[in-house]
């Protein structure tokens, strides 16, 4: 199982197209589910900070270790996150990663979140 947080800057400008994505996410989350098993996604969370004025999008996500990335998926969904990421990240600013100090889950949800047959 991997934990992450991931920092990601904002491309300049982009504030209401990242407002309008998260809208649509919220609003289909069906859709959303549907994408989540593939990528072995156990839980997908993001966050925003603006720190001096400029946009940052925290995503924090439990996964499994073998699950399918975004770039490879063919669901429409995926395919419209590839767009919504080309528009709005600022790849002039690598991701950054924070560091996993301490998880903390019971053990009763850590094997819920396990394949089955593990």
């Amino acid at each position: 199982m991997r934990i992450e947080l991931t920092r990601f800057r904002v491309r300049e400008g982009a504030r209401a197209k990242v407002d309008e994505w998260m809208a649509f996410l919220n609003a289909n989350q069906d859709a959303v589910r549907e994408t989540l098993e593939p990528e072995e996604m156990y839980v997908e969370t993001i966050f925003h900070e603006v720190v001096d004025g400029v946009d940052y999008l925290y995503w924090y996500s439990v996964q499994g270790e073998n699950g399918q990335s975004v770039d490879h998926s063919e669901h429409w969904l995926d395919k419209h996150h590839v767009v919504f990421w080309q528009e709005c990240i600022d790849e002039t600013f690598p991701g950054e990663d924070l560091t996993t100090r301490v998880h903390m889950s019971p053990r009763r949800v850590e094997a819920a979140m396990r394949p089955r047959g593990d």
